[in-house]
């Protein structure tokens, strides 16, 4: 099935899941992992990344009691996704793997106790993995021979690099390294040299990146109250579920406190929500109790949230690729979805880059309780320069001392040859920054 050479109880799985074809990360990265291979793989949310590594893994392991697999992931709730998705396969196993969960938040003495028997795959975060294997060392990861670190640029970020670097220093040499990132930075590359001999780089194509099944819809803010906006947006579009993205944890609980008030269902996904707290709200989230969920980019990466109809973006991601990530959570398991932003004047360069990247706009506004068509950006980039020019233009000209009979007519001649020479400049300006 699929071209797959796995294991029958394997094959039972993905059956049972629902697949149809392999997307393309899965048809580069399964053969590489089963031939042993050491992979670094970029590509975006919702391309199956998970069950790339997670196929082939399965088909290597083992029943000896000692630990083979250890994924690491950057936060709770990308730990959780795949270990349930871990479950979803062991579920056929003729004989069933104990693979377990290492998260915040849990009986750390109790965990600790079972550690008596190892696990045969361990998914976890980095702190919490660290904590069992370095300082407790009661996790014994000497025997791992594949580690699958996720989302490894966020975990860079977050500054838990050094962990990984000290879990990996413990386990056998023959070890096969598994990578997987949004992006590679800088940061990231030594820890990949010391670690990795000639690693399979596998990236997929840019023209890739966007769902071709998604709608990507901007509205322009200027001069306009955001909040009232996205009001009258959702009020527009009553989503069967949309994720509402902020880029900060106190932008997101604002608008999460705002929406609330006016009447909505809402829930809420940032880094300042207490570990018991974000368990429930996830609980919540996947038993749709919401119609809305305001977010951060914790919840673009990785985490599935079923039947996302809408994406709005609040606030545009500061960082071009997370507006992948963000619009990856709609339009999964080859269904449709819409993805809406809000944008501004100074959102052009960002989004240039978007179109570069084969994402095509629908230019759209709210007019007498609609969603409209609206003019380009560029026709209201000409305009706004035209406005800009002309305002800079009357400072320039200035008015006669002594008025006579058709001055106005004049120095609006004038403002116009002046305001031509400045938009000329600044169309110039803008060619040089796009170079």
């Amino acid at each position: 099935m699929l071209g797959l050479n796995v294991q029958t109880f394997i094959i039972d799985a993905v059956k049972k899941i629902g697949f149809k074809e392999l997307t393309e990360i899965q048809k580069q990265v399964i053969p590489l992992v089963q031939r042993g291979k050491s992979i670094v793989g970029t590509s975006q949310t919702g391309s199956g990344k998970t069950h790339a590594f997670l196929i082939p893994i399965f088909d290597k392991l083992e029943l000896k009691e000692e630990v083979q697999v250890v994924i690491s992931a950057p936060t709770r709730e990308l730990a959780e996704q795949i270990y349930l998705v871990a479950n979803q396969i062991n579920e056929f196993a003729p004989e069933k793997f104990d693979i377990r969960l290492y998260t915040g938040g849990t009986d750390r003495q109790k965990e600790l106790k079972q550690l008596s028997k190892q696990p045969q795959m361990v998914i976890g975060t980095p702190g919490k993995l660290y904590d069992f294997v370095v300082k407790e060392r009661k996790l014994l990861v000497h025997t791992t021979n594949t580690f699958v670190i996720d989302e490894a640029d966020m975990t860079l970020e977050d500054g838990f690099l050094e962990h990984l670097d000290q879990m990996a220093g413990v386990m056998t040499s023959e070890l096969q390294m598994l990578v997987f990132s949004a992006t590679i930075p800088v940061g990231l590359e030594p820890f990949l040299r010391k670690y990795m001999e000639n690693p399979l780089f596998i990236k997929i194509d840019a023209s890739q990146l966007s769902n071709i099944n998604i709608d990507h819809m901007l509205i322009p803010t200027k001069y306009k109250d955001k909040k009232k906006l996205l009001l009258d947006l959702v009020q527009i579009i009553n989503p069967y579920l949309s994720i509402i993205f902020c880029n900060t944890k106190t932008k997101a609980a604002e608008i999460a406190n705002f929406m609330r008030e006016n009447g909505h269902k809402v829930g809420e996904i940032h880094g300042d929500l207490p570990v018991r707290i974000r368990k429930q709200m996830m609980r919540r989230i996947k038993n749709l109790e919401f119609q809305y969920i305001v977010a951060t980019d914790i919840a673009a990466r990785g985490i599935d949230i079923d039947d996302v109809s809408h994406v709005i973006n609040f606030e545009l991601p500061q960082d071009v690729e997370f507006y992948v990530h963000r619009t990856g959570r709609t339009a999964r398991a080859n269904k449709s979805g819409i993805a809406i932003s809000f944008y501004d004047h100074d959102s052009y360069e960002y989004l240039d880059t978007l179109e570069k990247r084969s994402i095509k706009f629908n230019f759209k506004q709210l007019k007498d309780g609609e969603l409209v068509e609206a003019k380009d950006r560029s026709s209201r980039e000409k305009k706004e320069f035209k406005q800009s020019a002309m305002s800079e233009a009357s400072k320039l000209v200035r008015k006669p001392t002594k008025v006579k009979p058709g001055y106005k007519k004049k120095r609006q001649r004038e403002m116009k040859k002046v305001a031509e020479s400045i938009t000329k400049r600044k169309k110039r300006i803008e060619r040089r920054k796009k170079r």
